[in-house]
């Protein structure tokens, strides 16, 4: 009896599992896929559009959150990239899409930290197209809005032991006219607080 307890346990937790990793399968952004241009609202409230925001080499966007331990982990090193690349014609577009942090904080928030622009993903819309779980998680899109990597930015959360520049990589294979080897790694950090929906 035990036994089958635990097989019905199991069958439900797999079930579950593989509804999470599919919601919202069919709408996510494949690679090679490419990305109409969208609108938001800055943290001023100002509508902006993907295609006024990128660079002339295209954009990466990255998923923030205010109050993510990881995000905070990651702050610096998102500032450093920002500014390496904008200088390459790439530019920088933070996203944050969580239902649980306010304007004000948000904007409080990138006034503190980010030189770049922060958009707020009201509802998630944008993080429901692209398939975006969690943060933070990045999806750069070359200059001809096809996307070309997705993922974590590198395999190490403290930034004391990274040996793999999953994002940097992609980016620099993408300027240089070469191949990207590695198009995609699992994101890691927190979940996007989804807004409920009706």
């Amino acid at each position: 009896m035990k036994r089958l307890s635990f097989l019905v346990a199991a069958v439900f937790a797999i079930a579950a599992l593989v509804s999470f990793n599919n919601v919202g399968a069919k709408d996510n952004l494949a690679i090679g896929a490419k990305l109409e241009n969208f609108k938001l609202a800055d943290v001023n409230g100002a509508e902006k559009s993907f295609s006024e925001l990128k660079g002339k080499n295209g954009a990466i966007l990255i998923f923030l959150s205010v109050q993510c331990p990881v995000v905070k982990g990651y702050d610096e090193r998102i500032v450093k990239l920002a500014d390496e690349y904008a200088a390459k014609g790439i530019n920088v577009i933070g996203i944050n899409s969580n239902s649980t942090e306010s304007a004000d904080k948000v904007k409080t928030h990138a006034a503190e930290k980010y030189k770049f622009p922060v958009l707020i993903d009201k509802g998630n819309v944008l993080a429901d197209r692209l398939g975006a779980n969690v943060t933070p998680e990045t999806f750069y899109l070359n200059e001809k809005d096809v996307l070309v990597y997705h993922g974590a930015i590198d395999n190490d959360r403290s930034g004391e032991n990274v040996s793999m520049n999953f994002l940097r990589d992609a980016l620099d294979a993408s300027l240089g006219g070469k191949t990207v080897v590695k198009t995609s790694a699992n994101a890691f950090g927190c979940s996007i607080k989804r807004a409920a929906k009706n």
